[in-house]
């Protein structure tokens, strides 16, 4: 079993910028294939971005394209998410996950695909 744990989230003005970091264990990341969702009150939650157990490939939602990008670290076995120029939209608990069990774009994107989840660290974007 994999444990997740998230962690960099706070409070930050719009434009500002946040690393949000999963730390890993009980599993390597390496060959998985990895995302962050995030969630408001009263909204369902929603994909960010993932990176794909294929070397090189990442997937963002049109909503944070050319602002966060995805990375991991297979050594220290995180997982990060830069997230640039933020927006009082980005408000929300963000969530790490691992292991889809597929790679199609249909799938990756749907929480209920992932097996491992972290608790979640909260991003507030005010105005």
């Amino acid at each position: 079993q994999v444990q997740l744990v998230e962690s960099g989230g706070g409070l930050v003005q719009a434009g500002d910028s946040l690393r949000l970091s999963c730390a890993a264990s009980g599993g390597a990341l390496s060959r998985r294939t990895v995302a962050w969702f995030r969630q408001s009150p009263g909204k369902e939650r929603e994909f960010v971005a993932a990176d794909f157990r294929t070397y090189g490939r990442t997937y963002y939602a049109d909503s944070v394209k050319g602002r966060f990008t995805i990375s991991r670290n297979n050594a220290q076995n995180t997982l990060y998410l830069q997230m640039n120029s933020l927006k009082p939209e980005d408000t929300a608990v963000y969530y790490c996950a691992a292991d889809a069990y597929s790679s199609i774009l249909s799938s990756i994107q749907i929480p209920s695909s992932y097996s491992y989840w972290g608790q979640g660290t909260q991003v507030t974007v005010s105005s």
